[in-house]
């Protein structure tokens, strides 16, 4: 069961890459007393988080701090080296916190994980953004398989 608007975000480790390597980040200290902005993609490098996911939350990252969000995050079941090249490779240039979630553990605790073992990918996460205020899921949009539509840096400022 996917978690829910009004729910807390369950409890956590992921990790973010850093100047020394990759680094634990609990969820306590991401969303703990924050309002975060929080995005999921299928998987670093793809066609569509690369072209449109990741840029629009790039390019909007300060017009969605200016609504009062602490933190803009990206998460993806690939390893902190993954993402933090991808972040590099993105500008991202601490306008989004780039967070790898390798075993897909926190993608399950949500119940937003999506099964991409056909194609060769195991197991992803769906595409989604939420919006959280102090650990608690305001709004959620998740997206339907292949779409790209209501998790939009775009929508996410709608949401706001």
């Amino acid at each position: 069961m996917a978690i829910a608007v009004g729910e807390k975000i369950p409890s956590g480790k992921l990790k973010t890459m850093t100047a020394e390597g990759p680094k634990d980040i609990s969820t306590d200290e991401i969303f703990a007393g924050k309002k975060v902005v929080l995005f999921a993609v299928p998987g670093a490098f793809t066609p569509t988080c690369s072209a449109k996911h990741l840029p629009g939350f790039v390019e909007k990252a300060a017009q969605i701090k200016a609504k009062g969000v602490d933190t803009v995050a990206c998460v993806a079941v690939n390893d902190a080296f993954v993402m933090g090249a991808w972040g590099k490779a993105q500008n991202v240039d601490g306008k989004i916190l780039m967070l790898a979630d390798g075993a897909a553990t926190f993608t399950k605790q949500l119940g937003l994980e999506l099964d991409l073992t056909g194609p060769g990918m195991g197991i992803r996460s769906k595409r989604y953004a939420m919006v959280v205020d102090n650990g608690v899921v305001k709004a959620l949009n998740v997206e339907a398989p292949g779409a790209f539509e209501v998790s939009s840096a775009d929508a996410i400022l709608r949401a706001i």
